[in-house]
């Protein structure tokens, strides 16, 4: 079954067109997911209750926002580097970025998580 006939089957399904950006073997899973589940009654009343639920987990904790004028501090092989929170993002070293992972990468050579590597998370950096 080629895009196009996968792309009518999905608005004859769901009433309504295709995302574009859908590969043709996603598609080719959704809808046979559907055509299944249509077939053996959905899915089962207490899985529906649970999804409209919602997880009933907390929701991760984000990062502590760092207002502009905020500094951070972080000692990387005996070098300590300071970095400024401006209103467009960042200074490092007199040179402006726009994240924090940016600058950890220019710091240590790899990638790394920006508000990890300053200690802006729960889990430390190393």
């Amino acid at each position: 079954m080629g895009r196009s006939d996968l792309v009518a089957l999905w608005q004859q399904l769901f009433d309504q067109p295709a995302p574009a950006m859908l590969s043709q073997p996603f598609l080719r899973r959704f809808i046979a997911f559907e055509i299944q589940s249509r077939r053996h009654g959905g899915l089962p009343r207490q899985v529906k209750a649970t999804l409209e639920k919602g997880s009933g987990k907390k929701p991760r904790p984000t990062c502590p926002a760092l207002k502009p004028g905020g500094r951070l501090l972080r000692e990387w092989n005996g070098v300590t580097h300071v970095v400024d929170a401006t209103e467009e993002g960042f200074t490092w070293n007199g040179r402006s970025y726009r994240s924090l992972s940016a600058i950890a990468r220019e710091i240590t050579g790899a990638h790394w998580s920006g508000p990890r590597f300053f200690g802006l998370t729960g889990k430390p950096a190393k």
